[in-house]
């Protein structure tokens, strides 16, 4: 597994890069696969799926592995896990995913770069939780679908802990110097580019589905979907800093407008807490989002 040191000189670069390096999984994958592996007839698609899904990087392995072996009689794209399963078959698929590189393994004599790993896999995680409970909100035709590209939405800088471990810890160590540093700035430092830029460059590479790579162009702003992945990502990030990080109440706004719900409905299924509910109550939406409902 080749680490990268330095910067590379373009998008184009790192996605050529990142594309030919091996994706591992996490451990806990591999062992929760392997437990349901010894008796493949009693397992199921929908447990397979929740496994996998678990884990974006085992997520992404197996869209990758189904679209370069897609079949010339599948005329559609498959866009949810379970679906996927069901597609490679329940003997074959522990027969293909056997044996596979752990996250942990590769990351052995890199400590601090395996726990930026694995908070990321837990935002990661987040993302795709409030993906998905945005989408029940606006009742999207397929709640899957959404909760699968949320999972992807950090894949980027999964990817970079993972094969630039160094220059990754250059990008936090920037923010922790200055807190009003946006992620983007300090990726540009490092990198050259963000990973926004790298993003939809690497998930073509990866070749996943069509409707996959459009729920994740965050340049669609009027698609209702590219939005409710963008603000789960969005909001996950600013209440990591907490209720009263600056970039909430516009997070609040924006999401109350996409969602039609009123701002206490939203508060209380966000679990804000008491004092975050009154101050962000009392205060009025922007005027643009006034007439949202």
């Amino acid at each position: 597994m080749s680490q990268l040191l330095a910067p590379l000189p373009s998008v184009e670069a790192y996605v050529a890069h990142f594309s030919q390096q091996t994706l591992p999984v996490l451990r806990r994958t591999v062992h929760e696969l392997d437990a349901l592996g010894v008796d493949p007839d009693r397992a199921g698609s929908r447990q397979i799926a929740a496994i996998v899904l678990n884990d974006p990087l085992m997520t992404m392995r197996l869209l990758t592995y189904l679209e370069t072996h897609r079949r010339k009689s599948q005329n559609h794209d498959i866009t949810t896990i379970e679906r996927a399963v069901m597609m490679i078959g329940l003997e074959p698929f522990f027969r293909i995913f056997n044996d596979l590189p752990t996250v942990e393994d590769a990351l052995k004599e890199h400590p601090r770069a395996l726990v930026g790993v694995l908070r990321t896999i837990a935002r990661a995680r987040r993302v795709a939780e409030l993906a998905r409970e945005f989408a029940v909100m606006r009742h999207d035709l397929d709640v899957q679908e959404i909760t699968v590209a949320a999972t992807l939405h950090e894949a980027t800088e999964i990817v970079c802990w993972i094969h630039a471990p160094a220059l990754t810890a250059q990008v936090y160590a920037l923010q922790a110097a200055d807190l009003r540093m946006r992620s983007a700035h300090a990726q540009r430092q490092v990198f050259g580019v963000t990973a926004g830029e790298i993003q939809l460059g690497l998930i073509r590479a990866w070749r996943l589905p069509g409707l996959l790579v459009q729920l994740l162009d965050d340049s669609l702003q009027d698609d209702p979907r590219v939005r409710t992945i963008k603000l789960a990502a969005r909001i996950t990030r600013h209440l990591a800093r907490g209720w009263d990080d600056p970039g909430v109440p516009d997070d609040i706004a924006e999401l109350e407008a996409l969602l039609r719900v009123q701002r206490e409905t939203l508060l209380k299924r966000l679990g804000a807490p008491e004092d975050a509910r009154e101050r962000l109550l009392s205060s009025p939406p922007p005027p643009h989002q006034a007439c949202a409902h």
